[in-house]
């Protein structure tokens, strides 16, 4: 198995309060970590694991408890139901891209590699990051990376991948660097360019669309006092988390009864999220955007 330790898995798995018997969803399966965790904790209860990556599946462990389904968790509530199952007990979601997809070069998610510009979550997905960079328009991609990279320069960006592509196409980690190295702030290249990079993966794998549904599903499916788990890794999906917890909407508009209470479809565990320690930081580096969020349904 390529199993690893996930950031804050001591405290997702204790906000998910599980019920020896309850049936729970592990959306983003990956190498396993929160599944395994789940199993040790289940006694005649079921666990349905969701993920995209067809790798993932040589991490799935033999226990009849245990639903692995090779799909996107944006289709959460059909496969439940295909499945016999109208309601869960809690769903945990460990978002952004796994240790596996980081450390194999040629998915194309890292940048310190000169390796073809892929991206895609789902290996059968049509598109690429060099599909988008090769037909979207400057003022789209100006649009893209400003909404997932948060870079105020995006037009300065859009306009250097198009001057580049009309020289050749931009295939590789090097073309895109090529193309817009230039723009990076000294000192400040790595950030840059990972916020690039992050830009390029949520629209490659329609991240922000595909959090949305699940979250709007998984209140549909969830039993009153059902726990929704979901650790983050970047202010775009905090905000959607944090939002839709608080709100039950993902613009975070507060609608309020005769009263003055808010009417929220959620009670939050804990309100400011949970970070992990600097001992975690320390052991694992990508852990130190980690954020996790716990509500209860109510």
């Amino acid at each position: 198995m390529f199993y690893h330790v996930p950031a804050l898995l001591e405290e997702s798995i204790k906000g998910l309060n599980i019920r020896p018997g309850g049936i729970y969803v592990d959306a983003t399966f990956g190498g396993g970590g929160h599944s395994m965790e789940i199993l040790n904790r289940l006694s005649g209860g079921k666990l349905i694991a969701f993920d995209q990556d067809e790798d993932a599946m040589r991490n799935i462990p033999r226990d009849k408890r245990l639903i692995f389904l090779n799909q996107n968790f944006r289709f959460l509530a059909n496969n439940l139901k295909f499945n016999g199952i109208e309601q869960i007990d809690g769903l945990i979601a460990d978002l952004g891209v796994s240790f596996h997809q980081f450390d194999e070069p040629e998915r194309g998610f890292t940048f310190r590699q000169d390796v073809s510009l892929d991206m895609r979550m789902n290996k059968k997905g049509s598109v690429t990051a060099a599909s988008l960079l090769k037909n979207l328009s400057e003022a789209e991609l100006s649009r893209l990376f400003y909404d997932y990279g948060e870079l105020i320069n995006s037009r300065r960006i859009a306009k250097e991948i198009v001057t580049a592509r009309a020289q050749k196409p931009l295939t590789t980690v090097n073309d895109m660097i090529s193309a817009i190295g230039k723009l990076a702030p000294f000192k400040q290249e790595h950030k840059f360019y990972a916020r690039v990079f992050q830009a390029l993966r949520i629209a490659v794998n329609q991240e922000m669309e595909c959090l949305r549904e699940m979250l709007e599903q998984a209140l549909s499916v969830l039993r009153k006092d059902g726990r929704l788990v979901v650790i983050t890794y970047h202010s775009l999906e905090d905000r959607i988390v944090k939002n839709y917890m608080r709100t039950g909407n993902f613009d975070g508009i507060e609608n309020k009864d005769f009263y003055g209470n808010l009417i929220t479809p959620f009670r939050i565990i804990n309100k400011k999220g949970t970070v992990p320690d600097e001992s975690e930081i320390e052991d694992n580096k990508r852990a130190r955007s980690a954020r996790l969020r716990i509500a209860e349904k109510i």
